[in-house]
């Protein structure tokens, strides 16, 4: 995973989704690993609209690459207050850019202490690949 970037200033889930943290809000999309195991992304649906809940460990979506199909796992319950749905238009953006053009939510934090629970970027680069 040497190879691969990992902003210091996010939290990283074990699904491989990360948390970009400011104020009560959190910024929700996959790492640059996940985009990279995938291959192409060629699809994704945001499952969730603006003002509905999702809760952590909740599935808010799916994503479809040339490779696989996968869930999108939520790191941290909230309310959703914006979605990236250019995504749809510009699924290779998560390729691309998977932590600024690839962002696929925005959350008021329910339990601001869940962020806290995630892994840091140390954490999350010596883990094995894949748990």
């Amino acid at each position: 995973m040497a190879d691969l970037n990992y902003p210091d200033d996010l939290k990283y889930s074990k699904t491989d989704e990360w948390v970009r943290v400011e104020g009560d809000q959190a910024t929700i999309g996959i790492t640059d690993y996940a985009q990279d195991q995938l291959g192409d992304i060629v699809y994704v649906e945001l499952s969730h609209d603006i003002g509905q809940d999702v809760a952590q460990g909740e599935k808010f979506g799916d994503i479809e690459s040339v490779k696989a199909t996968s869930e999108l796992i939520s790191p941290v319950s909230g309310e959703i207050i914006k979605l990236n749905k250019e995504l749809q238009d510009h699924p290779e953006w998560i390729n691309d850019s998977p932590y600024e053009k690839g962002w696929m939510l925005v959350v008021n934090l329910s339990n601001p202490a869940e962020p806290e629970r995630l892994m840091s970027v140390e954490h999350y680069r010596q883990r094995p690949q894949g748990q």
